[in-house]
């Protein structure tokens, strides 16, 4: 974690008030002042600042179901942030692991906890998301079978990971992929001929969403630890 990420986790400071207390030499790791705020720190290292030691607040761990017309941004942009849906302190510090577009609806995760955020997005840990998908067109009978292949995406050299479908109606399926390119599953029924107008993520990894729209849930510790390495 960077130092002066740190010492905003562990005091009431703002980013520049933590930089502006770095840069002043009143922050020391292991004894020694550190002035770069950039600098990488462990939870083992003893951080103090004017002489007090910084402990840093226990992550979060949040479930939110995102409603349509939301962005995953901890600001407004064209449309209003999805943490405008929750009525928690300091929500500058939390990112999203897994973003879905304005128009898409369902689950995300939200944290302040980096390692755990990259253990659900980094392309080796296979990280199952369900997908309900609504289609313009009912869906062609090969198609589950060249997803299961992979596809040829354009402008992609690399086919995508096999891929599960489940037919629910012939214009509505549920949709398992194991990674996250831009705008991937628009783009994979794009390529077989058929086009999104609705897209609804249930769930990743064991984690299933159970909450109205616009609702969020701290996850339990087994959620939490479901994605451990």
């Amino acid at each position: 974690m960077r130092l002066d990420k740190f010492v905003c986790k562990s005091t009431a400071l703002t980013r520049s008030e933590a930089t502006a207390q770095i840069n002043a030499g009143r922050v020391k790791v292991n004894g020694e002042a550190v002035v770069k705020e950039r600098t990488q720190v462990h939870e083992s290292n003893r951080i103090t600042q004017d002489g007090v030691v910084l402990a840093p607040r226990p992550f979060r761990y949040i479930l939110l179901h995102k409603p349509a017309g939301t962005v995953c941004s901890n600001i407004d942009e064209a449309y209003p942030s999805v943490f405008r849906c929750l009525d928690l302190e300091r929500t500058d510090e939390l990112h999203i692991a897994g973003r879905l577009d304005a128009d898409t609806t369902g689950l995300v995760l939200i944290t302040d906890d980096g390692r755990w955020s990259f253990d659900i997005i980094r392309p080796d840990q296979r990280c199952e998301k369900v997908y309900r998908v609504g289609l313009s067109q009912p869906i062609a009978d090969d198609v589950a079978d060249r997803f299961k292949r992979g596809l040829s995406l354009q402008g992609e050299d690399q086919l995508t990971l096999p891929a599960r479908l489940q037919i629910v109606t012939p214009t509505e399926v549920l949709l398992t992929i194991t990674e996250g390119r831009f705008h991937q599953v628009k783009r994979m029924f794009a390529a077989v001929g058929n086009r999104v107008v609705s897209l609804h993520r249930e769930k990743i990894g064991k984690i299933n969403l159970d909450i109205d729209v616009g609702q969020w849930r701290a996850l339990t510790e087994d959620e939490v630890l479901s994605f451990s390495s």
